[in-house]
């Protein structure tokens, strides 16, 4: 990847979907949840607080990676728990593709206590084009005798695309599901709230195993809760969740039905001179990713990335400062609630790069040897400059000899807006192209 000084690091801004209005208008159904590639990058999901998912697929006529809408369809309603007098939000939490093995998708998506898996495929609408009283659309007089009755002859009208639930997992979790996660078996996957995990078999909806229970006897004694899981990529007994007391524990399934005991766990000692108020909300793990090859972990804080080698538990081998900047405005993102935003992170699809997000729309990709880093923003601008023609917002960014550039000096400014957030991508598994949600947005940007 190019990452010259003066430029964006070859990364250039290349579609974005939804509403172009302002902020302040936008509607609280359309903000995206999540958003997911499938695994071969020709397909893209996004997820949003209305309880709709939106299928785009890649638009093979154009050059370049370029995406076009595939289909819509409505994933969960808002319900009503009469016995807890709880409303369930319709908000789709997370989306999770299977690998495909015939002409149709299946795609998972949750709601805070709902799982569906979806069946995504094209079907020909056929209509009656010929029959004893029509010829196509022109009325015939009616046959006097059997021997002019004919069989009606159907003709293919037009293609769609249909989305049907086949199987819906419910009833499972107590608290609310925050993580889903499909095996590489393709058989079987895991669904987390913040104290149980649950394995469950894709073909069987009425029936979950536990997996992981870290509730106490006494809710009292509560001192931590689980805030992300995801299977090996390669090794289908081995898992990986985190919590907020800022540690990563590695489980096998061979070892146990309950895996309560971890085989590993990966956490650094905490500074005791860094110690403040706000010291253990910041050290919360918001998000892990295995790499593709299984052989590190990513993980997302509030204010840095870490990267662990699965084979070194006592410290991570690199860890990325995001917006330090923000560290002497804690007390104010505690009274906005921003303290408790949780930012998604994602390795490219090589390995090599790694990609969270921050706040005003901007995003971060580093390259994981040198940890020189590319600022991007996923803003209006960017779509109106190349409408324009013109010239891509903020493309002078310098990373060569830590000379910060025009972008990374904006991100530490105090008129940041907070409600502007990126805290959803994914990254093409192939290429390097790379999906943003930004509130009501989907932003795609590509590099050479």
């Amino acid at each position: 990847m190019d990452t010259d000084a003066s430029s964006s690091g070859g990364w250039r801004f290349a579609q974005c979907f939804g509403d172009k209005g302002e902020v302040e208008d936008i509607t609280e159904a359309d903000i995206i949840s999540t958003v997911e590639f499938d695994s071969t990058g020709n397909y893209l999901a996004t997820g949003d607080k209305g309880g709709r998912v939106v299928l785009f697929e890649r638009n093979e006529m154009k050059k370049g990676c370029e995406y076009k809408f595939y289909t819509e369809f409505q994933s969960h309603e808002p319900e009503f728990d009469y016995l807890k007098s709880l409303e369930i939000e319709e908000k789709i939490n997370k989306i999770k593709w299977c690998k495909r093995q015939n002409a149709a998708h299946f795609l998972l998506s949750t709601n805070d206590k709902t799982i569906k898996l979806w069946k995504v495929f094209e079907k020909s609408l056929r209509v009656v084009s010929e029959s004893n009283l029509l010829d196509g659309q022109r009325p015939v007089a009616a046959p006097t005798h059997s021997a002019q009755l004919k069989l009606p002859r159907m003709q293919q009208q037009d293609n769609i695309v249909a989305a049907v639930p086949r199987k819906v997992y419910s009833n499972a979790h107590a608290y609310h599901i925050h993580s889903i996660s499909v095996n590489s078996d393709q058989e079987t996957y895991v669904s987390a709230d913040d104290l149980r995990i649950n394995l469950w078999n894709l073909n069987i909806s009425d029936q979950s195993f536990n997996i992981v229970d870290i509730k106490p006897v006494n809710m009292e004694e509560l001192t931590e809760v689980i805030t992300a899981a995801e299977f090996h990529p390669t090794q289908c007994n081995v898992f990986m969740y985190s919590s907020s007391k800022a540690n990563i524990k590695m489980a096998d399934m061979r070892d146990s039905a309950l895996c309560d005991r971890h085989a590993k766990m990966f956490e650094e000692e905490e500074d005791p001179t860094n110690r403040s108020f706000f010291s253990e909300i910041i050290s919360s793990i918001s998000d892990v990713k295995f790499s593709h090859d299984g052989r590190y972990i990513l993980s997302r804080d509030y204010l840095s990335l870490k990267i662990w080698d699965v084979n070194m538990e006592s410290k991570p081998v690199k860890t990325i400062p995001i917006h330090d900047h923000l560290r002497g405005k804690l007390c104010d993102l505690y009274e906005n609630d921003c303290i408790f935003d949780k930012f998604e992170c994602v390795w490219g699809g090589d390995d090599k790069h790694v990609l969270t997000g921050s706040y005003h729309n901007y995003f971060r990709i580093y390259d994981t040897d040198t940890l020189n880093d590319v600022v991007l923003q996923a803003d209006k601008s960017a779509f109106k400059a190349k409408k324009m023609g013109g010239p891509i917002p903020g493309n002078k960014m310098g990373i060569k000899n830590g000379r910060p550039g025009g972008m990374r000096e904006n991100m530490a400014l105090d008129t940041l807006d907070f409600n502007k957030k990126i805290l959803h991508a994914s990254w093409h598994p192939r290429e390097n192209t790379i999906a943003i949600a930004a509130t009501n947005n989907l932003f795609l940007y590509s590099a050479a």
